[in-house]
C-alpha cells in the first residue's frame, strides 16, 4: 500500500507524491530476487496489494513467477486487475484481509510460496477518495473502512465508545499524549450533537487543546491514526498476519514487511525474532530440529529509506524494513 499510518499529506490533505510511486520498491526486489529466480516457476504473495505498484514491478522483474495479490478492498482490487492485466493469468486476486493467506492459498491450491510482500499503512486511494473518510483535513464522512463491506465505521466508535476506551485507543494507537482530554471532550460534545464528519471531530480537538501545544502539528493526526487502527483491527490482523505467512513460505523462501510506525515495526520485529533464534535452553550443548532456528534475518535492523529515495518520496520518510529468509523446517517437511 505504501503510505503509513502517519503518511504525509499537503495542506488539502491529499497525498503529497504521485499515486504510483512504491516505497523502498528495488530494495523489496532485490531481497526477494533469490527466492523467486529460480530454476522453476515460483510464487510471491502481496498482501497488501493496494494500486499494485509492487506487484507489477514483481511480475515485469521476475517472468516465471505467479503471484498472489490480497486485499480487504475491493475497489483496490479492481483497480490493481486493471493494472495488471497484460500478466495474465500469472496475477491471481484474492480479495481478503491479509491475516487469511493460508485460507487464501488452499482456495488456490497452493501448498507454500516463494515469497511474501507486505507494505504496510493506508494506501494512496484511501486517503484520495472523500467518501472513505480518512483525512483528517477535508471534511469528510467518520467512515476509514479499508473493507466498505465491513460494519464499523468511524463515526460508530467516535459516537457510541465510552470516555475511557477512546482514551485507550487514542493513547495506544495513537500515542497521543492528550489521549484523557481529548476522548472527554468528544464525549461532552457528542451529548449535544452526534459527531458525524471529520471536520466536527477537529473542531472538538482544537477547542481541547491547549495553546502550547497546537504548534506540534495538526491536532487530528495521532486521533485520526487511532481511529483508522480501530476501524481496521490493524494491529490485531497484523499480529496474525505474519506468523501467518512464515507458515506458508517454502524453505530458500523469502519474506519482506515495510512498516511505517513503531507499534506496526514491533508487531514485525518480535514475529521474525521468534522464528530467527533457538528456543533451546541456554547451556544446551546440541542444536536439535526441534529448537533450531527455522529462518535468519536479512536485514540488520529496520534500515531506512536513503535521504534521495525521501527527497523523491515523502511517504519513504518513516518506512522500516525487515526481511527473512526460511532456512529449514517448511511445512511441508515439519
Amino acid at each position: 500500500m505504501g503510505i503509513g499510518m502517519n503518511g504525509p499529506e499537503d495542506p488539502g490533505g491529499r497525498p503529497s507524491t504521485p499515486l504510483h510511486v512504491p516505497v523502498l520498491l528495488e530494495t523489496s526486489l532485490d531481497l526477494l530476487a533469490p527466492a523467486l529466480e529460480r530454476d522453476r516457476p515460483t510464487t510471491v504473495v502481496d498482501a497488501t496489494l493496494g494500486l499494485g505498484g509492487h506487484a507489477e514491478a514483481l511480475l515485469a522483474r521476475f517472468p516465471r513467477v505467479t503471484l498472489i495479490g490480497v486485499d480487504r478492498d475491493p475497489a483496490a482490487l479492481r483497480l490493481a486487475g486493471e493494472r495488471l492485466a497484460p500478466f495474465g493469468a500469472r496475477f491471481r486476486p484474492a480479495h481478503a484481509v491479509y491475516d487469511r493467506i493460508p485460507e487464501v492459498l488452499d482456495d488456490l491450491g497452493v501448498e507454500a510460496v516463494d515469497g511474501a510482500l507486505f507494505d504496510l499503512g493506508v494506501s494512496s486511494m484511501q486517503l484520495d477518495e472523500d467518501d472513505r473518510g480518512f483525512s483528517y483535513a477535508r471534511d469528510v464522512p467518520l467512515d476509514m473502512r479499508m473493507d466498505p463491506g465491513e460494519p464499523r465505521t468511524a463515526e460508530t466508535i467516535v459516537n457510541e465508545y465510552a470516555a475511557n476506551d477512546l482514551a485507550r485507543i487514542f493513547r495506544v494507537y495513537g500515542e497521543e499524549r492528550l489521549a484523557d482530554r481529548y476522548a472527554r471532550a468528544i464525549v461532552r460534545a457528542r451529548e449535544a450533537t452526534p459527531v458525524r464528519g471529520s471536520a466536527a471531530l477537529v473542531d472538538i480537538l482544537e477547542a481541547a487543546t491547549p495553546a502550547a501545544l497546537k504548534s506540534r502539528g495538526h491536532v487530528g493526526k495521532r486521533v485520526f491514526q487511532a481511529l483508522r487502527i480501530e476501524v481496521n483491527r490493524e494491529l490485531e490482523v497484523l499480529e496474525r498476519a505474519v506468523p501467518n505467512a512464515l507458515d506458508r513460505i517454502s524453505t530458500g523462501g523469502r519474506i519482506v514487511v515495510l512498516s511505517y510506525h513503531s507499534l506496526e515495526d514491533r508487531i514485525v520485529k518480535r514475529a521474525l525474532a521468534a522464528r530467527t533464534v533457538s528456543t533451546a535452553p541456554r547451556g544446551l550443548p546440541v542444536e536439535t530440529d526441534e529448537t533450531a532456528p527455522t529462518f535468519r534475518m536479512l536485514t540488520r535492523g529496520a534500515p531506512k529509506a536513503a535521504d534521495a529515495e525521501v527527497e523523491r518520496n515523502p511517504r519513504a520518510a518513516s518506512v522500516r524494513l525487515r526481511a527473512a529468509e526460511r532456512i529449514r523446517g517448511d511445512h511441508r517437511t515439519a
